[in-house]
């Protein structure tokens, strides 16, 4: 009898390990800290070949400047500090460059294709904080211009600041980012991070007690567009 109860208490201590140290372990040294759809990479990257004026379409993009969107955001998985970082390469867009600057460009992103670590973390993303069935996507939509002289021509980046229109769940805000842009061929590649208050857009954060997500984090993006 007296085993019994100690190899019951020893399945007990194992339980709450896993249930309280498995966070802090995944937080600490599994959980990503930069979102992979926020930096253009360099690598491999060829001196800009072509004229920039033209129309231009999103691609798939290879290596690590292939095309995706998501989020990031942090939240306390019970008691663990976590770093979320969600992404999807369903993305789809189109960009018109005259005399050189940006006059037009939109960005379309199926949300419902966007995926972390966790599936559970996803179904809730999809159903009760995205409504992804009444809001399958995600856009952005140039609302000035941008000047592309100063994007380099060797291989290297350059950043230029983009002004749009951020629609999440039905709801269109203004937003400033800087975007980080490669002429690399024939080939461009513009990557950035818009900061995001959640409830500006509707999206209630969840708080479901074992884990907390904070009220703001960033929409990100990396697209590769091909003239057409």
């Amino acid at each position: 009898m007296r085993k019994l109860v100690w190899a019951l208490v020893a399945v007990v201590v194992v339980a709450l390990l896993g249930f309280f140290v498995a966070p802090w372990v995944y937080g600490t040294f599994i959980a990503e800290d930069d979102a992979p759809a926020a930096t253009v990479s360099t690598e491999g990257a060829e001196a800009a070949t072509g004229t920039l004026d033209g129309e231009w379409a999103v691609v798939a993009g290879t290596g690590p400047n292939r095309t995706a969107a998501g989020y990031t955001v942090h939240e306390i998985l019970r008691g663990a500090d976590v770093t979320v970082v969600g992404s999807t390469d369903r993305v789809t867009g189109a960009a018109t460059i005259v005399d050189g600057s940006l006059t037009a460009a939109e960005v379309v992103v199926e949300v419902d294709g966007i995926t972390t670590d966790s599936g559970q973390r996803d179904n809730q993303f999809r159903t009760r904080v995205m409504d992804t069935a009444n809001f399958p996507t995600a856009t952005f939509l140039l609302t000035e211009p941008v000047d592309l002289s100063s994007v380099p021509t060797d291989g290297t980046t350059g950043t230029v600041t983009v002004t749009g229109t951020l629609t999440l769940r039905g709801e269109e805000r203004p937003v400033t980012v800087d975007v980080e842009v490669l002429r690399s061929g024939e080939d461009i590649v513009a990557s950035g991070s818009v900061p995001t208050t959640w409830t500006d857009f509707g999206v209630e954060p969840p708080d479901l007690g074992f884990v907390t997500v904070d009220d703001a984090g960033s929409v990100d993006f990396l697209v590769t567009l091909e003239k057409q």
